[in-house]
């Protein structure tokens, strides 16, 4: 009899493992596209560029061969030759830091899109969003511990560059007879302006600096619309409020308030707050952002907007933002933000070292915070560099950093004067290495000319 049992258990095994290969090997045959797509896109990847570029399959193209899109400064067919004279370049923020870490992790990050997917404006519930995509960003907040979701309401946008005038223009348009004031505290975020000028509206109009302000919100007439940046862009600065009353509303632009870029005191819980995906994951060029909303009403107005203005947000776009959230919450986050948080700290204290015999420069004071992620006392980490230029005849700091080879972005752009110099320290290391190569030579240069 147990033989009998044993003799059946054998076959029923054996059956089973027949399946599995067939599985394997037959079916794996049939995914004739997938197994091309997947070829075409690791041929190109592994394109080496000599470590200073990358080959794209959308990119450019050598008598119908793929070519390297080199880094900045370097060129040639494989990236190799970097002509010393180049400056550096620290203006963008494109956050190439990021790159090494999903460079490491390119199987579990990739994500295959058929020919057919998702061809229609709207999904199979009748909405142009991913509810798994929605839920996964309400986790990942949860997670990181940097923003409060429950009870709120979220909307896409192509990056949170959309949502900024989104929200302004659905902040404004309740039937006042005069304009809505936007303004923001300086050094300010150059966008809010730009914007506010370019769609410009009987609704709202662009008023500078928030503090220029402070005695006029008792007039219950008028009414203001605050752009509060926390982290704060270009200084990094954690920043409240300045206008208060009834007749202010704010929007908190927290696109840098994740763990790699500043310490985490508290989850925040306003009414408006603006998230983008290009400075958690780094992925810019997909465009995508979020915004989280208290009140129904206002969303719904946001939401209208974003619908008429591009009809949603693309759903390939959607399908990657949700794939790279997926990483980046496995293990809680610690591997990625920890990366990214290391790297960050590690190139402030660097920065740092090079321009601390500088009396000609200075950058902003940070000091070391409690991070509730991290649950211990973060070092400061900042996207980027405000750099003053401290000496009397330095009044055009930037056209002192272009002279060195150094180009930055022009403090008047934030609202301040020109001695003050964004400096990103987010692009690829190619680039911070190069910036703090030609910071050196400028700070050695203070030595030569004391003698």
């Amino acid at each position: 009899m147990a033989s009998k049992k044993y003799s059946l258990f054998f076959s029923s095994s054996l059956l089973l493992n027949l399946l599995f290969l067939y599985l394997f090997f037959v079916r794996e045959t049939e995914l004739t596209w997938s197994r091309k797509a997947s070829r075409e896109a690791e041929v190109v990847a592994s394109l080496p560029c000599s470590g200073h570029g990358r080959a794209f399959l959308d990119g450019l193209l050598l008598e119908g061969e793929p070519v390297c899109e080199c880094y900045s400064c370097y060129q040639g067919s494989d990236c190799s030759e970097f002509p010393l004279d180049c400056p550096a370049d620290a203006d963008s923020g494109d956050p190439l830091f990021l790159e090494p870490f999903w460079m490491k992790e390119v199987e579990s990050s990739s994500v295959m899109v058929a020919g057919w997917y998702r061809m229609s404006y709207i999904m199979g519930d009748g909405l142009r969003v991913s509810r798994e995509l929605e839920r996964h960003i309400r986790m990942l907040h949860e997670v990181v511990r940097n923003a409060n979701t429950s009870g709120k309401f979220i909307v896409f946008g192509v990056g949170s560059t959309q949502l900024l005038n989104a929200v302004v223009h659905a902040l404004s348009a309740n039937g006042s007879s005069s304009p809505a004031s936007v303004v923001s505290q300086v050094p300010t975020y150059p966008a809010y302006q730009f914007q506010t000028e370019l769609f410009k509206s009987q609704c709202f109009e662009w008023k500078g600096d928030a503090s220029q302000w402070k005695n006029a919100t008792s007039d219950s007439s008028r009414k203001f619309i605050e752009f509060v940046t926390s982290p704060n862009n270009p200084d990094g600065r954690l920043q409240k409020a300045v206008l208060e009353g009834s007749s202010v509303r704010t929007i908190h632009d927290h696109a840098y308030y994740w763990p790699h870029f500043t310490s985490i005191p508290a989850p925040a819980d306003e009414d408006v707050m603006l998230f983008s995906i290009s400075k958690v994951t780094g992925h810019a060029g997909s465009r995508f952002g979020w915004a989280i909303i208290k009140d129904e009403g206002l969303y719904d107005r946001i939401l209208r907007y974003v619908d008429l203005n591009t009809m949603g947000v693309s759903h390939d776009t959607q399908l990657r933002a949700l794939n790279l959230v997926k990483q980046v919450l496995k293990g809680g986050g610690r591997d990625f933000f920890g990366f990214g948080y290391r790297t960050m700290k590690d190139r402030w204290e660097r920065l740092n070292k090079s321009l601390s015999i500088s009396k000609r420069f200075s950058v902003q004071k940070l000091t070391p915070h409690y991070c509730t992620y991290f649950r211990e006392v973060a070092g400061p980490s900042p996207a980027y560099a405000w750099l003053k230029c401290e000496m009397e005849e330095d009044e055009d700091c930037y056209a002192v950093l272009r002279a060195a080879g150094i180009i930055g972005r022009d403090g008047n752009i934030f609202g301040v004067q020109n001695r003050y110099v964004r400096l990103s320290l987010i692009k690829s290391r190619d680039d911070f290495d190069w910036l703090l190569r030609r910071i050196d030579a400028l700070v050695a240069e203070e030595g030569v000319q004391s003698i």
